[in-house]
């Protein structure tokens, strides 16, 4: 029988102690408590990781060495676990070739659709293409110039891997004499050539070698009609030689696809085969030769080759013009200016668009006359001018100097590849059409579009293609329905995994394992409601119910209020963080949690606690305020944005409404190139005003403080070079005369050398992620042993890194310093972390209120304006309290915040809150309402008003 309860006893990982819990099977349980009391170290740490480590053993020893296995958890024993899936927000592609549409297979349909009913029209024509027939390929040879060598080509194996001996020896035993592998002519005669059976090989059968001319009778034809029958409808005529001709269209090597099936008589327009590979744009066969499939093409800026358009060309406007060559291009501007009547002394926006063009992309076939002067000899040059941007394409491509290469790079941005207007494929596979759209115009569409364009495409098709669509399109609607489902309707299929949110990524996998109907599994996740507005909450409540409905248990670490009044069972872990935690608090349904006295949460969610709403709101100054006007980046609707400074400002809105579009992509950019001189390329926009109101632009988001695990909080916040100095002048430090450098991981000295000072040591794991496994010279610690010899208060520098921010700042109380930097980690909740702690192992949330705290450590001068983007994620009620705290500290100091948020305890606080809406995503891109957290609470128009009214009794 069936257990009914997952049986943890004895959990001690990280900071558990001892924790027995028993939870219910085949129910949505929501574990909550304070950020960093353990709750992620019971539900990933030991439930899941126990479920994966059984998973791995009970496979053969031979998958086992590909696959990472899992040390077993601190735990004395688990029972009733089922198998296990964790939907985190840490699996999220980087690759610029995931998308939204590969990510959910969604596009793997769709290249199956447009392949068994997509009609191929002519780019040239616009009409649907037809089948050749056999002796049309025969006319369109003999057009050739007379006297053209070629190969009659039949292809057998295209881009297949395999060894393939058995095709070449059956056109051996056909009577055949040659074959091309590859591109290469080999005798079937003699010994056949050996291919890597696990790489991809092109094979073609040389049916005739044919010298173009009138006289040929039926050989040419007999050859055509052998090679289609061969290749099933396929011939290949590659072009070997060519009589001496200037004007030849043609050239050696080119060859040229003919098709029983289609092409275009009029244009030539070929395609040679309508498969699902021809949609994609990770294959050869269908991505855009210009771009290789990405859908963007690196180009030289005008905005990046200009420093400051502020200054003249004399004083220096263009950026790349730095030491020798300055001189050279400052005697070019000369010439330009004396030949164009312009002055070199007027800062470069004034100057016209036709003089710009000339500096930019050159004077064409135009001459100029150059005078150059090296301070030895002069000379007089006259040639045409190539343009700035013209000269760093040529050096670009033509320099095989890695380090000139980089530096040019940073005068490059991404736009939009020009070939496929970023569809990412190449003319034959846009050209295959659905109800007169192609792939690439289906895939530009969101969800919700797309979803309403499938449900109505049957009616329009014949029935033939009706039978044939009938189960793709079934699929292609389920799956689309469980994305809006998960309040995703405003992503686009095409959209780049890597952009999303780590909310999106875990609501999009969560929707896959929807799509896959599975019972029995135990799911975790982690923090699904991260930036989603509270209208798409009951979306995903409902999803994680079907979820469990399906027959699995599903556990959830959440912060969400609504999600614990909504889960079936409630576990409370605390009662604080780190060390103060790993104990469960409280559990049972939900109301048994909120009249729990000892529960934080509950205390919260009973209404005996709660994040108090300011007694009076700061008054908004008119004159200190920054303008943006007519933002159209992405969604955007011709907005204009007045920001007030000195205040708290926050903006909300429905997922995909454009907040991020206008405070990311849009303004920050802009007011960043403006105030920090920054190489930034903002979204469109008219103009800004109001940016010498502030001195300093700083975003804080939630990309990792460093990518290795070197990166830690103590060296981030920059109270490591403090204690290393420190250390150095210890007795015994200078006794045996060891330098600030003994004491870093970084160089060689002090470290171990076994790991390099990591601690860890990487192993590459073939087609699988790296594995970080402990040092096992100096056991994790980083330094060699005498440099641990050397102590203060009995504490080496490696034990000092492995305290927590709340530990240190006690340790180090006597010198403000280094307390203040720990002081500040404190502030912002994160007390419980260890400061040398993998950069690598930290939450998007806690990375986060990491840069906050070093901000908050260095000393302010006010007039600054802070961006942070939903600084909530992970965090408890009673630390959004301490986060708030520290926010309105700034604001007294006399500087701006501004939040993209969606959680109202954040938003009542606030003293203006811009709503960005209505909808998510073409419905979007509107200021909806402004004004003080009480006016957007009485606004009809807006959503949030809706959720804040509720918050604000």
């Amino acid at each position: 029988m069936e257990e009914k309860f997952i049986k943890v006893v004895g959990a001690k990982e990280h900071n558990l102690k001892n924790v027995n819990i028993e939870i219910p099977k085949n129910q949505l349980v929501v574990v909550t408590g304070l950020s960093g009391s353990g709750k992620s170290s019971l539900v990933f740490d030991t439930i899941y990781a126990e479920g994966q480590r059984r998973f791995i053993e009970s496979l053969s020893s031979y998958a086992r060495q590909f696959l990472d296995m899992q040390d077993k958890p601190d735990v004395e024993s688990i029972t009733g676990l089922s198998p296990s899936i964790a939907i985190d927000q840490k699996t999220t592609s980087r690759n610029p070739r995931s998308t939204v549409g590969t990510v959910t297979e969604i596009y793997d349909h769709f290249r199956l659709l447009f392949a068994r009913i997509g009609i191929p029209y002519s780019p040239a024509t616009g009409k649907p293409i037809e089948s050749q027939s056999s002796s049309l390929m025969v006319d369109k040879i003999l057009d050739l110039p007379k006297k053209s060598k070629i190969y009659i080509l039949a292809p057998i194996i295209r881009g297949q891997k395999g060894e393939h001996r058995k095709e070449m020896m059956s056109a051996r035993k056909q009577g055949f004499q040659r074959i091309r592998v590859n591109g290469k002519v080999h005798d079937l005669n003699e010994i056949l050539p050996a291919l890597d059976k696990n790489k991809k090989h092109d094979i073609e059968i040389i049916v005739d070698r044919i010298v173009v001319s009138d006289d040929l009778g039926n050989r040419l034809a007999d050859s055509v009609e052998t090679a289609l029958k061969i290749s099933g409808g396929l011939l290949f005529i590659e072009i070997v030689g060519l009589p001496e001709s200037p004007k030849s269209k043609y050239k050696v090597g080119e060859i040229l696809i003919f098709s029983e099936k289609f092409s275009c008589p009029e244009s030539g327009f070929t395609i040679s085969e309508i498969e699902p590979r021809l949609f994609s744009f990770n294959s050869p066969y269908g991505a855009c030769k210009s771009c290789d499939g990405l859908g963007t093409e690196l180009y030289f800026s005008e905005d990046l080759v200009i420093e400051d358009e502020n200054l003249s060309l004399r004083q220096g406007a263009i950026a790349v013009w730095q030491g020798v060559q300055a001189r050279f291009y400052q005697q070019v501007m000369q010439a330009l200016s004396e030949k164009y009547k312009f002055s070199l002394d007027v800062p470069f926006k004034t100057l016209s668009e036709e003089i710009k063009n000339k500096i930019f992309y050159g004077t064409g076939e135009e001459e100029i006359e150059i005078k150059h002067e090296d301070g030895l000899k002069s000379f007089k040059v006259k040639k045409p001018f190539d343009g700035i941007i013209n000269g760093l394409k040529k050096k670009f491509s033509e320099s095989e100097s890695e380090w000139v290469r980089e530096e040019l790079v940073k005068f490059q941005t991404l736009k939009t590849c020009s070939s496929c207007s970023g569809n990412r494929l190449n003319e034959q596979a846009l050209s295959i059409k659905i109800d007169g759209l192609n792939i690439g115009e289906v895939s530009r569409m969101s969800v919700e579009k797309a979803s309403e364009w499938f449900l109505t495409l049957d009616k329009k098709l014949n029935t033939t293609h009706q039978k044939i669509a009938e189960r793709v399109l079934k699929e292609i609607n389920r799956r689309l329905g469980f994305l809006k489902n998960v309040g995703l309707e405003y992503l686009t299929i095409n959209r780049e995994a890597g952009t999303l949110s780590g909310g999106e990524a875990q609501r999009i996998r969560l929707a896959s394992q929807i799509g896959s109907g599975l019972s029995g599994v135990l799911y975790v996740l982690d923090e699904p409601s991260i930036g989603l507005h509270q209208s798409d909450n009951d979306k995903l409540i409902c999803t994680l119910k079907n979820l469990r409905d399906l027959g699995n248990s599903v556990i959830v670490v959440e912060h969400d209020e609504e999600m614990m009044r909504e889960a079936d069972y409630l576990i409370d872990v605390g009662p604080g963080a780190g060390i103060h935690g790993g104990n469960i608090i409280s559990e049972g349904i939900p109301q048994k949690v909120f009249k729990d006295p000892k529960s934080i949460t509950g205390q919260y969610l009973s209404g005996k606690k709660q994040i108090e709403i300011p007694s009076k709101r700061r008054k908004i100054d008119p004159k200190k305020m920054i303008t943006l006007k007519g933002a159209t980046a992405n969604n955007l609707k011709n907005v204009t944005l007045n920001l007030p400074l000195k205040i708290f400002a926050a903006v909300s809105g429905i997922s995909g409404g454009g907040k991020s579009s206008l405070i990311i992509k849009t303004l920050y950019p802009a007011l960043d190139k403006i105030v920090n001189k920054a190489k930034a390329i903002p979204g469109p926009y008219e103009s800004i005003s109001g940016s010498h109101l502030i001195d300093k632009i700083i975003e804080i988001d939630q990309s990792p403080i460093g990518r290795t695990p070197r990166s830690n909080p103590c060296t981030y916040i920059g109270a490591f070079t403090f204690i290393r100095e420190f250390y150095t002048n210890l007795p015994e430090s200078k006794a045996r005369g060891y330098k600030v450098g003994r004491f870093s991981f970084n160089v060689k000295g002090g470290r171990c050398e076994t790991c390099q000072g990591d601690g860890l040591i990487k192993i590459e794991m073939h087609f699988l992620p790296d594995v970080y496994v402990k040092c096992e010279t100096c056991h994790g610690k980083r330094y060699n042993r005498e440099t641990l010899e050397v102590k203060y208060k009995d504490k080496s520098i490696s034990e000092i890194l492995e305290m927590t921010a709340e530990d240190a700042a006690k340790f180090f109380a006597s010198m403000p310093h280094i307390y203040d930097k720990f002081k500040a980690l404190c502030d912002v909740g994160l007390g419980y972390m260890k400061i040398g702690q993998s950069a690598t192992t930290l939450s998007g949330g806690e990375a986060q209120r990491i840069k906050l705290a070093k901000e908050l450590s260095r000393k302010a001068t006010g007039d600054t304006l802070y961006i942070l983007d939903e600084p909530t994620t992970g965090l408890h009620f009673e630390d959004i309290n301490k986060l708030l705290k520290v926010l309105h500290k700034l604001v007294e100091g006399g500087n701006s915040i501004l939040v993209i948020e969606h959680n109202l305890d954040v938003l009542k606080t606030a003293d203006w809150v811009i709503d960005i809406g209505p909808y998510g995503g073409e419905k979007g891109g509107y200021i909806v309402a402004e004004g003080t957290p009480e006016q957007i609470a009485k606004d009809k128009k807006s959503v949030t008003g809706k959720y804040l009214a509720k918050s604000l009794k």
